[in-house]
């Protein structure tokens, strides 16, 4: 099984390599539904992984100069109080009740079509906006939407381990549209560090972390993600994010049926 669980590290790591978004979108459903995890532990145990990995891919952004620390705190300032607060309140209702099971299971799928729609929409999105700038929050306005974001992210992230990625690099586009897609990226994953920590450190409390589960998945992913990141221009981007919207609709499809 521990052979299983490497390979299935190292393919999402392609993925997620390859397209820049995926990594909790496929892990946690193929946890649960594959290797039939429990979905809190499935859960739990993606969002250690995500925060180690995205630590060092934070490091990487920031040596790069394309990470906008002021958005990242305000992200951060819904987000980091929202993933307590839900963390609180797994605990009150029992993080591996029957009952919150099945929540965990329909929260994961509607995540999981919140990254399909970002995937296939995000460039439209991004198009319209640059070309009805009127349309652009600014001032109070903007930094309310902002934290209002993060609270929405923060609460997703914590009950399903999927929003971090590509439902967050949508929000960024909405929020602030002259940004460019590295500083989308860097800002998108430098504020996910502590959001997926906090989250971890809350489930690491709820007894839903499989520490050797997440050993064998990241001795999978780190070679994963290196050979996706050096094989991603010799790659069309564009088939690859319809594939990954087929696959990551047929997972939720299976999630809730």
């Amino acid at each position: 099984m521990t052979v299983s669980y490497v390979i299935s590290g190292f393919a999402v790591g392609l993925l997620v390599g390859l397209t820049g978004v995926g990594g909790g979108s496929l892990m946690t459903p193929l946890l649960t539904l594959m290797f039939g995890i429990h979905p809190s532990v499935a859960v739990g145990t993606d969002l250690a992984f995500a925060s180690l990995t995205k630590t060092a891919g934070t490091i990487a952004h920031r040596s790069r100069g394309t990470v906008r620390w002021d958005i990242v705190r305000r992200l951060s300032l819904g987000a980091l109080p929202a993933a307590i607060i839900t963390t609180l309140l797994l605990k009150h209702f029992g993080a591996v009740s029957p009952q919150l099971s099945s929540i965990i299971r329909y929260s994961i799928a509607g995540s999981v079509m919140l990254t399909v729609i970002a995937l296939l929409f995000k460039s439209k999105l991004q198009g319209w906006l640059n070309a009805h700038p009127e349309r652009h929050l600014q001032g109070r306005s903007l930094a309310g939407a902002t934290i209002a974001s993060g609270v929405l992210l923060g609460t997703l992230v914590t009950i399903s381990s999927i929003g971090a990625g590509a439902v967050g690099a949508t929000l960024l586009v909405v929020l602030y549209p002259r940004l460019s897609p590295a500083e989308i990226a860097g800002t998108d994953i430098a504020y996910a560090v502590p959001l997926t920590a906090i989250a971890a450190f809350g489930h690491w409390w709820l007894g839903s972390i499989d520490w050797a589960l997440l050993g064998a998945l990241l001795l999978g992913s780190i070679p994963g993600i290196t050979l996706g990141s050096l094989a991603a221009k010799g790659v069309s981007e564009k088939l690859l994010r319809g594939l990954l919207a087929v696959t990551l609709t047929t997972v939720a499809l299976k999630l809730v049926w």
